[in-house]
C-alpha cells in the first residue's frame, strides 16, 4: 500500500465525482476563496448564526425521518452505518459531515452556512448556547450528565510515537484519537452522547467537527504517514442511506469535499487550564495519579480455547461489573501461552509497516477483548469511563509509566456501540503496549480498569463484562 509523509503544501487536488445528495465540488477552486469552518466562539458573532439555528429548527420539526430534510434521518444514518473501534471512522464521519453540511444549506437557504467546531482543548466547557433550556432554543436537548470535559481530554495521540494515521498499524492515530478524546467526550457529556444515537444531541455535530479538524491538523505534521490518496486503501465507497455514498478518496482532505479550517490549523501542545481557588493549575482530570495499582477484584477464570479457526484465547476472567471503584484483574496465562505472546510480538514488526498485509494462518496479533457486554440502566446515560492499562507496577508510583501501559477505554459509549452491532464485544489491540513494555520479562496480564469521572457521574454497577480475555488472532483486532 502506497503511503506519504502527509503535507498539506504537497496536497494533491482530485476530482470531483456526482454524489446522491449534492454534486461535490468543481475541483480548481483556490484554498484561501474556500469556505472556512469557523470555531463556535467565532461562529456565533455571524450571521451565519441564525441561519444554522434556522436549519436546526426545521429540521426537528420535520417529522418523515426516511427524508434528509429531518433530522432523525441523520441519526438513523450514524446508527445504522457509522463505523467505530474499525478502519475509516475519520474518513466515513468526513463523508457524514459534509452531507449534513449541505443538507443545513439547503433547509436554512443559506449557501454560505458551514458547520461550526467546539475547540474544546481551548473551551472544555461545553459553549453556553447549548445549554440554555429556554423554549425553542434547538441547541439545548435535556439528558446531559456533564457539560465539561475537561476529564477526557488528553495529550496522547500527539505523542512522538503516534506517526501512522490508519487503524491496523503500530502507533495509529486514529486508533489512539478515537480511544481519547474522541469515545470520552462521548461518554462524560452522556445522555444522548453515550449511546450509538449520539446525533440526537446536537453538540455531536460541533464536537465531530472538531475530530475532523484535528485530523486535518495532524496530517499536516511533518512526520505524520498517511496511505497516498491513489493507493488502495482509498478505493471503493462509503454507504450512508439507500442511494447515498461517496467515494473513499473524496475523504482524503477538507479541500477535496470544498471547505476549509482557519489557519493555522495546528495540533493541540498542553492541556486546558482551569481558575480554582484564584490560581491557574493545569487540568488534567484524565490523567489524575494513579497512586497505587488498583486492587484485585474476585472473577472466576477463564479456560484458554480456540474461539474460531482465526482466534484463540490465553486465557481470561469472568463475571467483571464495574462501578465506581476501578478494579484490577489477573488473567491466568499458562507458560505456553507467555511463549505465544513472545511468539506473537517477535513477527509484530512485519504488522506495524503500512504495506503490511494481514497473515490468515499466524496467530500474530495480541488482543485484549471485552466479551459479552451488557450496561445497566444506571450505567446507560454515561458520565463517566473507565482507562484501561497493563501490568501497571504492583509497587511504587505507577503513574510515573502508565502512558507506556495504556491499552484503551471502556465506557457507556463503546459498549453502546457493540450491542448495537450485535457483537457486543469490544477488541482492543495490545501490540503497541506489549512494545513499549517489552516482552522478554512478561509473566502475567494483570488488567487495570481505572475510573475516569466526570463532575457528576453514577455510583453503583454500570457495565458488566461477561468475559475479559487475551487473545491471539491472525487478522488483528
Amino acid at each position: 500500500m502506497a503511503t506519504n509523509k502527509f503535507n498539506r503544501r504537497s496536497f494533491l487536488k482530485g476530482s470531483a465525482s456526482a454524489a446522491a445528495l449534492m454534486s461535490l465540488p468543481v475541483p480548481g477552486v483556490s484554498q484561501t476563496a474556500l469556505p472556512t469552518r469557523m470555531e463556535w466562539q467565532v461562529f456565533k458573532t455571524t450571521p451565519q448564526y441564525a441561519s444554522f439555528l434556522n436549519a436546526l429548527k426545521l429540521m426537528k420539526a420535520a417529522t418523515d425521518a426516511t427524508k434528509p430534510t429531518s433530522w432523525a434521518y441523520w441519526v438513523d444514518v450514524h446508527l445504522n452505518y457509522c463505523p467505530h473501534m474499525v478502519p475509516y471512522f475519520f474518513a466515513w464521519h468526513r463523508g457524514y459531515l459534509y452531507y449534513f453540511e449541505q443538507q443545513l444549506r439547503t433547509v436554512s437557504g443559506d449557501s454560505a452556512l458551514t458547520l461550526p467546531y467546539w475547540d474544546y482543548y481551548k473551551y472544555p466547557d461545553m459553549p453556553s448556547e447549548f445549554t440554555d433550556p429556554a423554549s425553542g432554543n434547538p441547541l439545548y436537548i435535556s439528558g446531559r450528565v456533564n457539560t465539561d470535559v475537561y476529564g477526557a481530554l488528553t495529550l496522547a495521540p500527539y505523542a512522538s510515537s503516534i506517526i501512522n494515521m490508519q487503524r491496523g498499524t503500530s502507533n495509529s492515530y486514529e486508533a489512539s484519537f478515537e480511544s481519547a478524546p474522541h469515545n470520552p467526550v462521548h461518554n462524560i457529556i452522556g445522555g444522548w452522547m453515550a449511546d450509538m444515537s449520539s446525533p440526537t444531541d446536537p453538540i455531536f455535530f460541533v464536537h465531530h467537527a472538531n475530530v475532523d479538524r484535528l485530523w486535518d491538523a495532524w496530517c499536516a505534521e511533518a512526520s505524520t504517514i498517511v496511505p497516498a490518496q491513489n493507493s488502495s486503501y482509498w478505493s471503493g465507497s462509503f454507504t450512508y442511506a439507500t442511494n447515498l455514498t461517496i467515494a473513499k478518496s473524496k475523504c482524503y482532505r477538507p479541500e477535496i469535499l470544498n471547505y476549509r479550517y482557519p489557519a493555522p490549523n495546528n495540533v493541540p501542545t498542553v492541556l486546558p487550564q482551569s481558575a480554582q481557588q484564584g490560581r491557574i493549575i493545569r487540568v488534567q482530570a484524565q490523567l489524575a495519579p494513579i497512586l497505587v495499582r488498583p486492587a484485585f477484584g474476585n472473577f472466576p477464570n477463564t479456560a484458554a480455547r480456540r474461539i474460531s479457526n482465526r482466534r484463540r484465547s490465553l486465557g481470561g476472567v469472568a463475571n467483571v461489573t464495574l462501578k465506581e471503584a476501578s478494579v484490577s484483574a489477573r488473567l491466568p496465562l499458562q507458560p505456553s501461552d507467555i511463549s505465544s505472546l513472545k511468539d506473537a510480538m517477535s513477527t509484530a514488526a512485519a504488522s506495524a509497516a503500512p504495506e503490511a498485509q494481514a497473515s490468515t494462518t499466524t496467530f500474530k496479533y495480541p488482543c485484549l477483548v471485552l466479551d459479552k457486554l451488557a450496561i445497566t440502566a444506571l450505567g446507560k446515560n454515561g458520565g463517566y469511563y473507565y482507562n484501561i492499562y497493563l501490568n501497571l507496577p504492583a509497587r511504587g508510583d505507577a503513574d510515573v509509566a502508565r502512558a507506556s501501559h495504556f491499552i484503551g477505554t471502556f465506557g457507556a459509549f463503546e459498549a453502546s456501540g457493540a450491542i448495537h452491532h450485535n457483537s457486543r464485544t469490544l477488541t482492543l489491540s495490545l501490540t503497541d503496549v506489549l512494545q513499549n513494555l517489552g516482552v522478554a520479562d512478561l509473566n502475567e496480564a494483570v488488567i487495570s480498569l481505572v475510573r475516569v469521572n466526570g463532575p457528576n457521574s453514577p455510583k453503583g454497577d454500570v457495565l458488566n463484562v461477561g468475559e475479559m480475555r487475551v487473545e491471539l488472532s491472525t487478522d488483528g483486532p
